[in-house]
């Protein structure tokens, strides 16, 4: 089959691989759509992203498809069933699994991460990672599946209420998302901040109260003409050290600064304890999607989340070397790998 093969970095290549037929408890999958995420360009780039990735690896971990194959073993799936996949498949034995914190599973598999992944056109998961996306999703809405989950991990972690302010920095693929999450969770106020008037337009359409500019606008000010007093989370969307201070910065008294975005390993910030305490902030992160899949998954089909809108692009497997080499393309929304 052709797959795009991490080789080391700034290597991936286009190839022909052999994949073989899945084990008693497999699922062998045609992949119809893999999204590009942030991990899969730290990879690229030589860092880490949740988990070590060791080349040669297919990477691709935003997938969805058509069951090909079962195994012996396999009772809820069948040939010609659309499906997602849940990349991260804990073992269910070790201390944290044992403990109802499986995310941080000591023996996890991440599939496109430890092991092959979506960009491909074939992939073998164990069946307790398959999720059926039904008839009425397109495949590219299904492979958004395992980032809604992701922001639902993150959103609970930031404790959101009904009638809550709520920033969000970053419109890009996950930042608006969070955007539509949090204006489900009852937000009466939502602000996004974002330098691409594009993302902004959009973060408009999906519901955001306020849009700053914070290249060309001071975001205090801004707050202030609107005299919100205290924002109670920030949900910072971006990786980057500015605005990850720039999130501890803007949450108000009592509130909770979300540092959601996946920064370099080696990324440091400087924080004075003092104003933590003064201000009485929380500062949280938020690891993978424990638990959450079948929300994203229900969340979707339901229709009360557009994630079709933030797809700009959809390209060919044997043109994927151009997306991680061409950085325009990480100034646009979600990029789907068709193969």
């Amino acid at each position: 089959m052709k797959a795009a093969v991490f080789c080391g970095k700034n290597d991936i290549r286009v190839k022909d691989v052999e994949i073989g037929s899945p084990g008693p408890d497999e699922v062998k999958i045609k992949v119809e759509a893999c999204g590009v995420c942030g991990t899969d360009l730290h990879i690229y780039e030589g860092a880490e992203g949740a988990a070590k990735c060791e080349p040669p690896t297919i990477l691709g971990h935003e997938f969805s498809g058509v069951v090909y194959q079962v195994g012996s073993n396999v009772k809820s799936f069948k040939p010609g069933d659309r499906v997602c996949v849940d990349p991260n498949d804990m073992c269910g034995d070790c201390y944290y699994c044992k403990i109802g914190k499986a995310h941080f599973c000591e023996n996890m598999v991440g599939i496109g991460t430890t092991t092959n992944g979506g960009f491909a056109e074939f992939c073998i998961v164990r069946e307790k990672q398959v999720y059926k996306i039904g008839d009425n999703l397109s495949f590219e809405e299904g492979a958004m599946a395992e980032p809604v989950a992701c922001c639902l991990h993150g959103l609970d972690l930031t404790g959101v209420q009904a009638g809550d302010t709520v920033m969000i920095i970053g419109g890009g693929t996950i930042g608006l998302i969070m955007l539509q999450l949090a204006k489900l969770s009852g937000a009466a106020t939502l602000i996004m901040v974002e330098p691409v008037k594009l993302k902004r337009d959009m973060a408009k359409k999906f519901g955001a109260d306020i849009t700053i500019d914070p290249f060309n606008q001071s975001v205090r000010a801004v707050l202030d003409s609107y005299a919100i007093r205290d924002v109670n989370a920030v949900i910072e969307c971006v990786g980057q050290k500015g605005t990850m201070q720039e999130a501890i910065r803007y949450v108000g008294k009592g509130g909770t600064a979300m540092l959601f975005g996946l920064t370099h390993p080696e990324c440091e910030i400087p924080l004075l304890p003092f104003d933590v305490f003064r201000r009485e902030i929380t500062i949280k992160a938020s690891f993978i999607n424990p638990y959450t899949q079948s929300r994203a998954v229900s969340l979707l089909q339901s229709g009360r989340i557009n994630v079709k809108d933030l797809i700009t692009e959809v390209v060919s497997l044997d043109e994927i070397t151009n997306v991680f080499e061409d950085k325009s393309y990480r100034t646009k929304g979600k990029i789907i790998i068709k193969p």
